[in-house]
């Protein structure tokens, strides 16, 4: 595929009122609720890149810079990064705004990594991405070094998941996960 699309074709805004329901006990935005916030603005814009459905393989990084309060409006705005084969790197910008000041601060940033699916199933390739503003450019220079961090993370995990294995707590090293009989109570 020689196909390239612009980094400003990916960009996707979301946009949202932090009300009492996903807020915690300090009165600010669940981290969690931001975080799937995230993933579904950054997975449109690997779906517009892409122009194929897509997977997250990773979230790379969310770093949480300043609370979101209640009635803050949190904007989140997305983009493709860097492309290699099937993947995609998105950044996502997290800008909380109070409705009564004015007052905006970005409060998080955050990388994630998409897989492009075809009509198989199986990972299908995607277009290169041209970066053209000074920002555009500044995450796509870092985007390889961030590649490689990912791929060592995910073998270092790997790594770490056989040697936990899928072993209850309970059960001794020798004993094997039995089939479960009757009633769970």
């Amino acid at each position: 595929m020689n196909e390239e699309r612009y980094v400003r074709e990916s960009r996707t805004f979301k946009a949202s009122h932090v009300l009492p329901p996903d807020t915690n006990n300090h009165n600010t935005l669940f981290g969690g609720r931001l975080m799937a916030h995230i993933d579904d603005v950054a997975a449109l814009s690997a779906m517009k890149h892409a122009r194929e459905p897509v997977v997250t393989a990773s979230t790379d990084s969310v770093d949480f810079l300043q609370p979101v309060k209640v009635d803050n409006e949190v904007s989140l705005e997305a983009f493709v990064t860097w492309t290699h084969n099937t993947s995609m790197e998105v950044f996502v910008k997290i800008v909380a705004e109070d409705l009564r000041t004015g007052e905006r601060a970005v409060c998080a940033t955050s990388f994630l990594t998409f897989v492009a699916i075809g009509p198989d199933g199986k990972p299908t390739q995607v277009p290169k991405v041209i970066p053209e503003t000074e920002e555009e450019q500044f995450l796509h220079q870092g985007a390889p070094e961030r590649a490689e961090a990912r791929k060592a993370r995910r073998f270092r995990n790997k790594q770490l998941a056989d040697l936990l294995g899928t072993r209850r707590p309970w059960e001794s090293p020798t004993q094997k996960p039995g089939p479960i009989v009757g009633p769970l109570s």
